[in-house]
């Protein structure tokens, strides 16, 4: 793995990450709508887009409705034999825009962290990340989930035509579920579950 790691998008969860990383790789992070002290916090240095896309591993941590323009803004400065990865909760669509824009040179895996800042606020352990690897040497994919199990993650490899067609249908349950009990006037209790 590369020492040192940049993320582009210091949101809630981009910071979540920028944390846990940083006790293990030299974290640059770039995201003009979060304060240089804010980035600093969670263990990453402040950086400008082009550094921190020229990083040997860059996460894009952006809304998927900025992932295009991030992309674009990005993809010049990418190092040949870097690592491209995103966050995005879909993968088909992303991935798609990763294998147009990204050179060759660079490896790509989308992922899907099943877990945000406030369910792995404390640990991460035993929470889901889901690898769809899309353009990497086996040696690499092997070293990225080597590191993932080794912080506590559960890891799940799949393709992401696989992963977009089970999220759909997990997440049709959730909402479905979510907005009946809303509508019954269910409300958080003293004594209930994280979920």
């Amino acid at each position: 793995m590369s020492r040192t790691v940049g993320i582009v998008g210091m949101g809630r969860f981009g910071r979540l990450m920028a944390r846990y990383l940083a006790a293990d790789f030299r974290v640059r992070a770039h995201d003009p709508s979060v304060a240089e002290e804010e980035i600093r916090a969670v263990g990453a240095e402040p950086a400008s887009l082009e550094s921190v896309a020229a990083a040997e591993v860059l996460v894009l941590a952006v809304p998927i409705s900025a992932m295009q323009d991030v992309l674009a803004r990005t993809a010049p400065h990418l190092v040949p034999g870097g690592l491209l990865i995103d966050v995005c909760s879909v993968k088909e669509l992303p991935l798609a825009w990763m294998r147009k824009v990204v050179p060759d040179s660079v490896e790509l895996i989308g992922t899907h962290p099943m877990f945000g800042p406030d369910s792995a606020a404390e640990s991460l352990q035993g929470r889901k990340v889901v690898l769809c690897p899309v353009r990497v040497a086996a040696a690499r994919l092997a070293r990225v989930r080597d590191y993932l199990v080794s912080r506590g993650l559960q890891v799940i490899e799949t393709t992401a035509e696989d992963h977009d067609r089970q999220i759909a249908v997990s997440l049709a349950l959730t909402h479905v579920i979510g907005r009946a009990l809303g509508r019954m006037g269910a409300r958080p209790q003293e004594i209930d579950t994280e979920g």
